[in-house]
């Protein structure tokens, strides 16, 4: 398996939910990691489905493809159901490792296991988009950053056999697919900039994160301005990476 998705709280949706929001986890989370946004949305009123990519979907586009048509399978059962707003989140590494794939399929700009009348489906729900330190850019150490970064792992060091081990991946990775890094990255940026229209679209950022730097967040919501995009960008000088969204929560709550 390349990838993993499930209901958030380890339940199907309530019949009487507001809406669903597929959450597109950063790379190596766990349940406990995402425990706190499920529990956000659902103080909302609304479910979530959860979306946990692996390492090489970054570096496997077919298989980043495979994982996007289960998350949309999943939602179409509930959709079928009861159609519901649906919203994206898209955490950290995760436009690269599944949410792109998902804009493409249900664009209709590849093709998947899905029939054409169940990806409209999802279309026609689709009401907005959210990104919480991301998107980031595309490069080819991009995995290796994120498995081995203190505040994606959660631990203050990475054990050193693991970075042995990611460094050790991510350079026979390099070794294979130096030529097609600047393809997939074009592809990459030219998906998420055509999801201009699936708004409005709220970008989360920090201007101190090392991983998704402030640069890259803010020209990209630049870019969708400029396309006519509905797009609010909320920066804080310093926030721990990939936890803008509890920030948010907890600013409100004050």
């Amino acid at each position: 398996m390349w990838g993993r998705h499930y209901w958030g709280g380890g339940r199907r949706p309530d019949p009487a939910a507001a809406g669903v929001v597929v959450m597109f986890a950063w790379l190596s989370s766990q349940e406990r990691h995402v425990r706190a946004y499920v529990e956000l949305y659902a103080a909302r009123g609304w479910a979530c489905l959860v979306c946990h990519s692996d390492f090489p979907t970054l570096f496997f586009p077919e298989k980043a493809a495979m994982l996007a048509d289960r998350v949309l399978g999943e939602l179409v059962k509930e959709l079928k159901i009861r159609p519901v707003p649906v919203a994206f989140a898209s955490f950290s590494g995760g436009p690269k490792g599944c949410t792109y794939k998902v804009l493409q399929l249900i664009e209709r700009r590849c093709k998947g296991q899905l029939s054409l009348d169940e990806y409209q489906l999802v279309r026609d729900c689709l009401c907005g988009q959210m990104y919480d330190s991301s998107p980031v850019d595309f490069v080819s150490d991009l995995g290796t950053r994120f498995l081995l970064d203190p505040s994606v792992l959660k631990m203050s060091e990475p054990p050193r056999v693991l970075s042995w081990m990611a460094k050790g991946v991510a350079s026979g990775l390099d070794a294979l697919f130096i030529n097609k890094f600047e393809e997939q990255r074009k592809d990459y940026w030219e998906t998420l900039y055509s999801s201009v229209n699936v708004g409005p679209i709220l970008i989360l950022c920090s201007e101190d994160d090392q991983l998704a730097p402030y640069s890259v967040v803010e020209n990209f919501a630049k870019r969708l301005l400029e396309l006519g995009g509905d797009v609010n960008l909320v920066k804080w000088h310093s926030s721990p990476h990939a936890t803008t969204s509890i920030t948010l929560r907890n600013t409100e709550l004050r």
